[in-house]
């Protein structure tokens, strides 16, 4: 009897740890992780972005303004859409999309998109020259 109350207590404890910790890590696999890795390397501007989603649509704008055509990964639009999300919080510590990466680094979401685009940083990260015209 005692017996089988240890191993019902340790098959309790298994379940509610796999059920805290689990369905995160086994989600999130080295297969998602490196689909992100590769992603990000092998293009200059990468955004996870769910198609619907107005803040991704706010961070697709301001490529847009600057001529830029970034490499778009709608989650939404992918059956491991979710697992990517998943990989991508493991990666840079949060799950909202969009999450824009330039040139292999991590840039943010969609307000840090348009703070670096409104003070010209995103501008140098590109490489590319913006005209000032105000004064026009």
């Amino acid at each position: 009897m005692v017996m089988a109350m240890r191993r019902g207590g340790v098959a309790l404890a298994l379940l509610v740890a796999v059920s805290l910790y689990g369905s995160r890590s086994v989600r999130a696999s080295s297969s998602d992780e490196a689909f992100v890795r590769k992603t990000v390397s092998s293009h200059d501007i990468v955004i996870f972005s769910k198609s619907y989603c107005p803040y991704c649509k706010r961070a697709k704008a301001v490529f847009a303004e600057l001529n830029q055509v970034p490499y778009v990964v709608e989650l939404d639009q992918r059956e491991d859409g979710s697992d990517i999300q998943d990989a991508l919080s493991d990666m840079v510590g949060r799950r909202t999309v969009p999450q824009v990466f330039i040139k292999g680094k991590h840039l943010g979401g969609s307000d840090d998109t348009v703070e670096a685009y409104e003070n010209g940083s995103l501008a140098k990260l590109l490489g590319i020259n913006v005209d000032d015209d105000d004064d026009l």
